[in-house]
């Protein structure tokens, strides 16, 4: 099994869910970006240990890290492992010193305590090429992605957006994702991908 290292490449509230977040985790050595919908606390948890704040008392990620030393247990690195039915799943992996072992967790967590002990971030390719959203130059690269190469034009994305994504048609669902990925929108894209993924 053949791992693809991650790193993080922004967090952004939702805009349409009230305690939501977009955690978004851009492929290493590659241009795919695989957006996760997070609560508020677990966004809130990443952030802190991004911007190296420390707060008057330790949150659950915290206390688990703590825990984890007092009992010379080191996270090796966190691997968002699997994607069923839209949902993603992770794994822990730890070590002893003399057994490794695996804890399983949502990402958003696996992730708050993967940066609180400075480890590296995998993904397999079945879950990026499932999940993942490329982006490309749309005007230099749009021969090469057959998938994401249908340009937007303003009136017929605005038109759609309107409508709800289940009863929108695929080929404006694509014009809809490439428009999100333009302006950043990552939550909006991940839910559009959720859609096109259904219809597969």
């Amino acid at each position: 099994m053949e791992k693809i290292q991650l790193e993080i490449l922004g967090l952004s509230s939702s805009q349409s869910q009230t305690g939501s977040f977009a955690l978004v985790l851009g492929e290493r050595d590659g241009n795919r970006r695989l957006p996760i919908i997070i609560g508020m606390f677990e966004a809130q948890s990443i952030a802190i240990q991004i911007e190296k704040i420390n707060p008057n008392r330790p949150l659950t990620h915290d206390l688990f890290k703590t825990f984890a030393e007092q009992v010379d247990v080191t996270i090796t690195e966190i691997l968002i492992s699997d994607l069923k039915e839209g949902v993603f799943y992770s794994k822990i992996m730890c070590t002893d010193g003399t057994r490794d072992f695996e804890l399983d967790s949502r990402p958003s967590d696996a992730i708050a305590i993967g940066l609180r002990f400075g480890v590296p971030i995998y993904t397999v390719e079945s879950v990026l090429s499932e999940a993942g959203i490329i982006l490309s130059d749309l005007e230099d690269e749009e021969e090469e992605s057959d998938e994401m190469a249908v340009k937007s034009t303003p009136s017929s994305a605005s038109s759609s957006a309107r409508e709800p994504l289940n009863q929108t048609s695929v080929d404006d669902l694509n014009k809809m994702l490439n428009e999100a990925l333009e302006k950043e929108d990552y939550e909006r894209a991940a839910k559009i991908r959720d859609e096109l993924n259904k219809r597969n």
